[in-house]
């Protein structure tokens, strides 16, 4: 799976790391697309390196939406703990 993928992936899981998370967060859409792009690329780096797999099975597979979400959960965190804005 390439990075356009990854970049599609990562733009719904933006979104559903920022329902995940609770709290209010800076930024709008933009911003969540951002984390989610991102997370998305991270999630799928990590499925890489932990796993030892050439790319996560597929667009429409379970595991695949699982590393983007987490992925982007870690990254709003991470945006939360940079910007000062935690719950």
């Amino acid at each position: 799976m390439g990075i356009i993928a990854w970049v599609l992936i990562g733009l719904i899981a933006g979104a559903i790391a920022k329902a995940l998370t609770p709290g209010k967060d800076p930024g709008g859409c933009l911003v969540t697309m951002l984390i989610g792009i991102v997370g998305g690329l991270l999630g799928g780096w990590l499925g890489k390196a932990v796993f030892g797999v050439e790319s996560i099975n597929g667009f429409f597979h379970l595991s695949t939406w699982i590393a983007a979400v987490v992925g982007s959960v870690i990254v709003l965190l991470l945006y939360r703990v940079v910007t000062g804005r935690s719950r």
